[in-house]
């Protein structure tokens, strides 16, 4: 495999992409197996906003209105709300690509600036919903080439990365396979490798599964965790199927109107009719059939994965059980008295 920015090849410029001028700082080769796991969480968060207020030019209401959180490093989250809440535009400031109409973001306690933006993008990478655009170049190779070219790296480590990325997300031998003759999948994945291959310690999803068959989208969700497990990167993803958000998430933002409606656990979030209905969400599939077994009448608790169903239906057949058992040994000792 050769990489090369010459003329004969995809050339890698500044102005190929609109934000790309701040990708252009030589930093860390470390490999992705040496990438630190961060299992417990740090005391400055990773990222942190405050305040935040954004409006389009062209709308008289704002698109984010004062959002404050935190996440901190290592952390699995997940942003859930309907069209139009925001998720995108917020995940736009998490590297500046927009910039707070007043507020603040920062990123490991800095506070993005145009003199620090380049450093925070390469600590935050973003994957777009639509991979048509983000993958650009003729070549696989080159398209996931392109963030390290432009950190600077030399050509060895630029091919180092590029051929981790690939093994990374399962694509290799696509090398010199042309986008445009990819999957929707496919391409999600190299979108996600050109992301690795720059190395960064946060990886923001916008609706990573959206429009993808079901075995497509188990392979990216699988491949996400594998990032946050293996890789200890910190990850934030956002998605209308609410059905993954359990098996995926450690804490859930509802976004609706622009405000944070919401910041827990998704036993928290989904457990709370009110919010769900506000935010216009809806119950993960495995949680609408306990809902239904309560308005049956039946003691049960709702769950919110198949793991945790399980175990809900054995408790409540144990019970059952018992309570038959006992019922049954009353009835013998009556007749015996008889």
């Amino acid at each position: 495999m050769s990489i090369s920015n010459s003329s004969h090849n995809f050339e890698i410029t500044t102005n190929t992409l609109p934000e790309a001028e701040g990708m252009i700082t030589p930093k860390t080769k470390t490999s992705l197996e040496e990438v630190d796991r961060a299992s417990e969480t740090s005391v400055i968060p990773i990222l942190e906003i405050k305040d935040l207020c954004y409006r389009y030019p062209h709308l008289d209401s704002n698109a984010l209105d004062k959002i404050n959180l935190k996440i901190f490093k290592g952390e699995r989250v997940a942003v859930l709300g309907a069209n139009g809440a925001g998720k995108s535009t917020l995940f736009k400031h998490l590297n500046g690509i927009l910039r707070p109409l007043s507020g603040e973001v920062q990123v490991k306690g800095e506070i993005i600036t145009k003199k620090n933006v380049r450093m925070c993008r390469e600590t935050v990478g973003i994957v777009f919903q639509d991979p048509d655009d983000q993958v650009l170049a003729p070549s696989v190779e080159e398209d996931i080439a392109f963030g390290p070219i432009n950190m600077g790296l030399s050509r060895v480590e630029v091919e180092k990365r590029v051929k981790e990325a690939l093994e990374m997300v399962g694509l290799t031998g696509f090398e010199e396979r042309a986008p445009h003759h990819l999957s929707g999948g496919q391409k999600k994945l190299v979108a996600i490798a050109g992301i690795l291959a720059m190395r960064p310690e946060v990886i923001v999803l916008d609706e990573p599964t959206a429009g993808l068959d079901p075995l497509s989208s188990a392979r990216i969700l699988e491949l996400i965790m594998k990032m946050n497990r293996k890789l200890g990167i910190t990850l934030l993803l956002s998605t209308h199927d609410v059905d993954v958000v359990p098996y995926f998430a450690e804490r859930v933002f509802v976004l609706h109107h622009g405000n944070l409606e919401a910041d827990g656990s998704p036993d928290e979030i989904f457990n709370d009719s009110k919010l769900l209905g506000k935010a216009h969400l809806r119950l993960p599939r495995v949680a609408e059939v306990f809902e239904m077994l309560q308005q049956e009448g039946l003691d049960v608790n709702i769950q919110i994965t198949a793991e945790k169903a399980r175990d809900e239906i054995l408790r409540l057949v144990r019970d059952r059980k018992s309570v038959g058992l006992i019922e049954s040994r009353k009835e013998g000792s009556f007749s015996e008295n008889l």
